[in-house]
């Protein structure tokens, strides 16, 4: 079994849309005015988003997006005008991590973890 894709709900789509191709993702789908999707610019996973009329009810969704040059694109995406909760640095579980929040209140994670991602020193064997 593989990853394919994950959708959130969001608000308006429009404003979303925007705001992941402008934190870096790809626009590879919009189909108005329902769905978009977007694909990073590594791997094969995708992420999608669906408009919702539902209100804000939202703290529960978390995603992460892995980037090997975390600082350097934390420092971008901030003289972009992207606010950071947290800035870059190093956790207890061997991840470099950087948090900031969408337009829908979804909890975004930028990290680099590198070979710790899958093989922590923890790992069940």
């Amino acid at each position: 079994m593989d990853l394919n894709q994950i959708t959130i709900p969001v608000n308006n789509i429009e404003k979303s849309i925007a705001f992941y191709e402008n934190l870096g993702l790809r626009l590879i789908v919009k189909s108005l005015p329902h769905y978009a999707r977007f694909e990073t610019k590594t791997g094969n996973s995708t992420f999608s988003l669906h408009q919702t009329d539902h209100p804000k009810n939202n703290d529960g969704i978390w995603i992460y997006f892995e980037v090997e040059n975390l600082d350097e694109t934390v420092e971008q995406l901030m003289q972009k005008g992207f606010e950071f909760e947290e800035l870059p640095n190093d956790k207890r579980w061997l991840w470099r991590e950087a948090r900031l929040k969408d337009l829908d209140n979804n909890q975004l994670i930028l990290y680099y973890a590198g070979e710790n991602r899958k093989n922590p020193p923890w790992k069940i064997k």
